[in-house]
């Protein structure tokens, strides 16, 4: 898996569109306050490419699980893990998944197949 520092997205875009072309991982490290529209960015460019992404957050499953059993944000919690799971069928065998970390302010790429 190949490490992008961050610039800003646009100088990044020719390096990302090769890796993606050649179903490579990468992450985008000290992405910062851009995270939404890096993701944006990089997802764009994976449809672009006629391939299926999913985009989710690092660690989800473990906060949405933690507060499964803990009073009124028990049902919170339930909603959530419906909802992931939701999510999970209506993406379904992406080609791609992308993760984004938000306390490392990084986003990681996988090709998936």
């Amino acid at each position: 898996m190949k490490d992008i520092k961050y610039t800003s997205i646009s100088s990044l875009e020719s390096e990302i569109k090769d890796l993606i072309k050649n179903k490579q991982g990468f992450r985008v490290l000290d992405v910062g306050g851009a995270m939404s529209d890096s993701v944006r960015s990089i997802e764009r460019e994976i449809e672009s490419q006629n391939f299926k992404c999913r985009i989710y957050t690092a660690g989800r499953i473990a906060a949405a699980g933690g507060s499964v059993f803990t009073g009124v944000l028990g049902v919170v919690g339930a909603a959530s893990a419906i909802g992931i799971a939701a999510h999970n069928l209506a993406t379904y065998d992406p080609d791609f998944e992308i993760k984004k970390h938000k306390i490392d302010k990084a986003i990681t790429v996988a090709y998936m197949r």
